[in-house]
């Protein structure tokens, strides 16, 4: 019987596992699926292939052969499947046929920057061949800058660098005229705010590349996802092919979702079951990797491990550690090294090895908690098990919503789709900012540039005239502002009111004024590489927040409640007796206290006094009729107390459709609005101008609400919990909540 055999029986039939393990499904091995490129490659690149005994898998020769071809490709399969050989090759092998060719490759982390810089020297060097790739990027020396730019034929950057180049471009003719590939790696990170500044970031890009006469073959890679050529599209502007048929061999894997909370609440906190969990695995030698929700879990469940092996196995208890930001990157490389070469048993971490990072095979996987999206899932899981061995993945739910449906429905989990990832082009805040971002690196045609920006580019232009930002000249429109438009403009958020958070003096970071709100609050406390702070002092009128560091083993979570006017209607449609209506509204948001938590366990809640935000936003927003209210009336339930649940599990349950946080939107139901004038159930974007979640979840409703309906129709609470119709982020402390009544609510769906 093979060790991970032993394990899982080991687990069915312990009497602390047995009942909290409710699925176990089995992925099947699988063969590989070879192929035989069909075009012709330069002679070094076959040798490149031949010398390695490189076999192709289908998918690498689908890749190639388009991108070859001129095609702009998206190629989304798992983790682990050869997707960078399959950019590299046809990168290369341009390279080779045209010595005055450049690639560019953009990567969301440096990180990842570093692996791909070693596989292309490693590359490099094996066909022999000068591209001198480098790292172009805010850490890259003054001194080296102008060489790189001139010198390597593969530049390596991300999107902030790009941003903060693009006024420059003249400085890059050389390079940009001679650009043949942009490779865009991980690109499923590119959603939600900052997603569609890297979208409108990629128009002025492509504008600039244009002007020097080159139209660069886009290779993208990603993880699985429900919508890949609607997204790559709306990402880059541009027509795409996809391939998503995975060629690579892949080796049988148990996967187990874990119930700490079979019965309701539970005896241990999800961290100590992980703890458990992870402490059997490394006993009995399964090299694990156990993602956790953050920094400070990964110490403290790596620590509490060790201390138990030092009980049981003391040789096992060194070669147990954490890995998380903040180390420094000599330590993160000894760290994957040890991983690598199996020096280490066991590593927690959080999600900062969920991404490609080399660090070779792992027999095991633990989840602690949903991480939020089935891309993010399939990434962690897919650390186990590369190559053709057995691995095994567990599942640890936590005590809410989304954890407590893929518990009572594996089926979806394992059989159901991926996610929609979003980005919003129609977001007024980010366009019109990216707009003047590209005034300022070249004159603004408001007739041939409208291609990259806007029908509405003119208007944009003029209202941006009148606030003194655009200036109308013979060659254009040309930004006429005081401060550097990059400076102006943050391609993580959308806002121009950015707070900075400093500690004794340094900046720590800077967040628009809602995620202020949100995350830096008086008493709130903030995780920044590594380190806990807890913030003294929040300054309204200077947008300076000051914090001190300080170890607490407790976080914070701000509460709100919102006020809704409705603006304008942009669609609406009927579902049985209900009718439903995407459009614009403006939002009051009132943050007025705070929740302290300590693990999963609320311990208490502080007042907070902060004026209210007040922005215009997308929403989607359905009112009931009389007879459902009636109804409801009639079996002596609390009316509110439905519509308050169906708001909440219908939020609860958005990140199952649409890739997002449950801070990015917001809800509000009340039993009379003053826009419609009858019961009125609101879910909205929680970002100025909206960023396309309502949209999405306009679309597809009832699938989201015959998934709420389901979740709360099976739990075993009587009168509703945290794992079905409360919300963490309620502002009024989930009263009034009434189950039954929204089961009445969402059946209607059905």
């Amino acid at each position: 019987m093979s060790n991970i055999s032993s394990v899982l029986n080991s687990l069915r039939t312990g009497r602390e596992f047995k009942q909290r393990i409710v699925h176990i499904e089995q992925l099947n091995p699988k063969a590989a699926t070879y192929c035989t490129l069909e075009l012709r490659l330069a002679a070094d690149i076959h040798e490149y292939i031949r010398k390695n005994r490189i076999l192709l898998y289908k998918h690498q020769c689908e890749v190639i052969e388009h991108a070859v071809r001129g095609h702009n490709v998206i190629v989304s399969t798992p983790t682990a499947s050869g997707k960078t050989l399959a950019f590299n090759i046809p990168v290369f092998n341009e390279l080779i046929q045209d010595s005055k060719s450049k690639a560019l490759y953009l990567y969301p982390t440096k990180a990842l920057s570093n692996d791909q810089l070693k596989v292309l020297k490693s590359m490099e060097k094996d066909i022999a061949m000068k591209i001198a790739p480098a790292i172009y990027d805010g850490d890259t020396p003054a001194s080296r800058r102008s060489k790189i730019r001139e010198s390597s034929r593969i530049i390596i950057s991300n999107p902030y660098e790009l941003h903060q180049i693009l006024p420059w471009h003249y400085k890059w003719e050389n390079f940009l005229s001679h650009l043949k590939y942009v490779v865009i790696d991980e690109a499923h990170q590119y959603r939600g705010v900052f997603g569609s500044n890297v979208a409108a970031l990629l128009r002025r890009f492509r504008r600039i590349c244009d002007f020097y006469g080159s139209k660069p073959t886009y290779i993208l890679s990603s993880a699985t996802l429900a919508n890949p050529l609607e997204f790559s599209e709306k990402l880059t502007g541009l027509k795409f092919v996809h391939v998503g048929e995975d060629g690579s061999p892949k080796g049988k894997k148990y996967f187990v979702l874990y119930n700490p909370y079979f019965e309701g609440a539970g005896e241990l906190s999800i961290h100590q079951e992980t703890r458990k969990l992870l402490r059997v695995l490394v006993e009995n030698d399964l090299q694990t990797l156990c993602f956790t929700i953050s920094r400070r879990m990964a110490e403290l469940i790596a620590s509490w491990v060790r201390k138990d092996l030092r009980q049981s196995e003391p040789s096992m208890a060194a070669k147990v550690t954490s890995y998380r930001a903040g180390y420094l990157p000599q330590e993160r490389r000894e760290i994957e090294n040890a991983l690598k070469d199996r020096m280490l048993r066991g590593l927690t971490a959080t999600n900062a090895l969920e991404l490609g990072i080399d660090i070779g095979s792992l027999d095991a996987v633990i989840i602690s908690g949903y991480p939020g999206s089935m891309i993010s899932t399939w990434q962690q899981a897919g650390r186990a098990g590369r190559g053709v061995g057995e691995s095994l993945v567990v599942l640890v739910a936590f005590e809410n919503a989304l954890d407590q449906y893929f518990m009572q429905h594996p089926d979806v989990f394992f059989g159901g789709p991926t996610e929609n990832a979003v980005v919003d082009l129609a977001n007024p805040y980010i366009a019109s900012g990216h707009i003047l971002c590209a005034a300022a690196e070249m004159p603004i045609d408001a007739k041939s540039d409208a291609i990259y920006f806007s029908e509405d580019l003119e208007e944009i232009l003029s209202q941006l005239e009148a606030e003194q930002l655009t200036q109308k000249t013979r060659a254009g429109w040309v930004y006429s502002g005081e401060a550097r438009a990059t400076e102006v403009v943050q391609i993580n958020n959308i806002s121009s009111e950015i707070f900075k958070v400093v500690c004794d003096g340094e900046l720590l970071e800077t967040m628009d004024r809602a995620q202020a709100y949100r995350e830096a609050h008086k008493g709130a406390v903030l995780f920044h590489q590594g380190e806990t702070y807890v913030v003294e002092k929040m300054d309204l009128d200077n947008m300076f927040v000051h914090a001190k560091r300080k170890s607490v083993d407790y976080h914070t979570q701000a509460l709100r409640r919102a006020d809704i006017k409705i603006e304008e209607t942009f669609d609406s449609k009927k579902v049985h007796r209900f009718t439903l209506y995407h459009g614009r509204i403006n939002v009051t948001e009132v943050y007025d206290a705070y929740k302290i938590i300590k693990y999963d366990k609320q311990i208490g809640t502080q007042l907070l006094s902060l004026p209210p935000l007040h922005f215009e936003t997308t929403a989607f927003w359905f009112t009931l009729p009389e007879e459902i209210v009636d109804e409801i009336r009639k079996k002596n339930l609390n009316f509110m107390g439905g519509l308050h649940g169906a708001e909440h599990i219908l939020a609860n349950l958005m990140p199952l459709h649409v890739i997002c946080d449950q801070r990015d939107i917001g809800g509000l139901s009340t039993s009379i609005h003053q826009g419609t004038q009858k019961p009125t159930i609101f879910v909205y974007d929680g970002f100025e101008g909206g960023i396309g979640l309502s949209e999405k979840v306009y679309e597809i409703i009832s699938d989201l609400a015959k998934m709420a309906y389901d979740l709360v129709r099976h739990c075993k609470c009587e009168s509703g919990c945290p794992a079905c119709i409360q919300s963490p982020h309620c502002g009024d402390d989930n009263r009034p909540l009434d189950k039954q009544a929204t089961l009445i609510v969402l059946k209607e769906f059905l």
